[in-house]
C-alpha cells in the first residue's frame, strides 16, 4: 500500500496555481467552493449574492496566493478571505450598524436541539440584524476572540460582547417560539 503525502500534494497544487496554472486553479476552486459557499452563506442572506461573493473573494485567493505562508491549514486562510470579503460587502452595502452599548450578558447559550433542522438554524440566524449576525458568526461560528471582532468590525470591544449578547438572547427566544410552535403551545 503506497501513502500519498497530501500536505506535499496540496503544496504542488498551491504552487502551480501561483504559476496560474488554471487545472491546478480549478482543483482548488471545487475542493473548497461548496465549504465557502456555506461561509458566505452564513454572513449573507441572499445565495446568488453569497455566491457572488464567493467568485469575487476566491478571486483574492488566486491574486495573493503568492501571499501564503504556508503556516496554518490552507482552508483556513481561504476562509478568513472570505469572511473579509463578506464584511467588506456589509459594509458597502451600509446594512450594519452597531449599537455603542458596552453592556452585555455573560450568559451560557444553550445549545440547539439536534430537532431543528441547518435551514432551520440558518432562518433563524438570518432574521437577526446584521450587527448582531456578523458578531454571532466571528464569535460562534468562526471561533473569533472579541478583541479580534472588534478590531475587524473596528468596533470596541464591549460592543462586541453586548452584539453576541443580545445576538444570543434574541436566537433564544426565537428557539423557545419554535419549539412551541412545534408542541402546539402557542
Amino acid at each position: 500500500m503506497k501513502v500519498i503525502n497530501l500536505y506535499q500534494e496540496e503544496n504542488e497544487i498551491i504552487q502551480l496555481a501561483v504559476e496560474n496554472n488554471r487545472q491546478a486553479q480549478q482543483k482548488i476552486y471545487s475542493q473548497f467552493s461548496p465549504k465557502m459557499l456555506g461561509v458566505c452563506r452564513q454572513y449573507i442572506k441572499d445565495i446568488h449574492q453569497a455566491e457572488d461573493i464567493m467568485i469575487t473573494a476566491f478571486m483574492k485567493v488566486f491574486v495573493n496566493l503568492k501571499n501564503f505562508q504556508h503556516q496554518g491549514s490552507f482552508e483556513g486562510w481561504i476562509r478568513r478571505i472570505m469572511v473579509n470579503e463578506c464584511i467588506s460587502f456589509i459594509r458597502v452595502q451600509k446594512k450594519v450598524s452597531f449599537v455603542e452599548d458596552e453592556t452585555f450578558f455573560d450568559e451560557t447559550f444553550n445549545n440547539v436541539e439536534s430537532q431543528f433542522s441547518v435551514d432551520d438554524i440558518q432562518f433563524l440566524i438570518d432574521s437577526l440584524p446584521e450587527g448582531y449576525k456578523m458578531v454571532f458568526n466571528l464569535y460562534a461560528i468562526e471561533g473569533f476572540k472579541h478583541k479580534e471582532i472588534a478590531n475587524m468590525l473596528e468596533i470596541n470591544e464591549g460592543t462586541s460582547k453586548s452584539q453576541l449578547s443580545h445576538a444570543r438572547k434574541m436566537l433564544q427566544g426565537q428557539i423557545n417560539k419554535l419549539k412551541n410552535y412545534e408542541y402546539g403551545t402557542e
